[in-house]
């Protein structure tokens, strides 16, 4: 499954977006995209805090080159087609490989919320999980109350499976969520 794939380097494509694996030069655009996006991101997603420097970003960066290298994560900055803007991020993590499972993230940075990206990005992202990594399942867990997260994974195709007790841990303390999974037949 992911061994064969640090080597691999893929540009995903639907006309209005662009995903690639970061790349170190992103840095400066994803702390000001994440500095955009505090009030609304930071909300659900923990790291997106107004602390979050150029350092951190470029950590970031550099992680996610490691872990594409060792196929344990793929990461992929979303870019406007046409601009090239830094719109956010999406990826696989979590990967299980005796199951062919893993997790999809996502977020957009806060002026470009609404445009329906993030879902054009998740299904992106998932069919290449399915098709490059060989996935049978990849799941979306987000907290409750994120009716924007949950929005997105309802619109990219994955079925509402569970309300699940105490399935994130975030902000120093567990946290409920809502599970959702993808299968290959969602994205036909």
């Amino acid at each position: 499954m992911a061994e064969a794939m640090p080597h691999v380097t893929p540009s995903l494509a639907d006309g209005r977006l662009v995903l690639r694996p970061w790349r170190d030069t992103d840095a400066a655009e994803l702390h000001a995209a994440v500095q955009e996006s505090v009030a609304s991101v930071g909300s659900w997603l923990p790291w997106c805090r107004a602390d979050y420097d150029v350092e951190r970003a470029g950590a970031w960066t550099r992680h996610c080159h490691e872990t594409w290298r060792t196929g344990t994560q793929f990461a992929f900055a979303v870019r406007d087609a046409v601009g090239g803007e830094l719109l956010g991020g999406c990826g696989l993590n979590q990967i299980n490989p005796l199951h062919r499972s893993a997790n999809l993230g996502y977020w957009i940075r806060a002026s470009r919320h609404g445009q329906g990206l993030a879902t054009v990005a998740a299904r992106l992202v998932a069919r290449f999980g399915f098709t490059e990594l060989g996935l049978i399942r990849i799941e979306i867990v987000t907290l409750p109350d994120n009716h924007a997260s949950r929005r997105v994974a309802e619109k990219s195709g994955a079925v509402f499976e569970a309300m699940a007790r105490q399935r994130l841990w975030a902000w120093d303390r567990a946290h409920d969520a809502a599970v959702y999974a993808l299968i290959p037949a969602d994205l036909a």
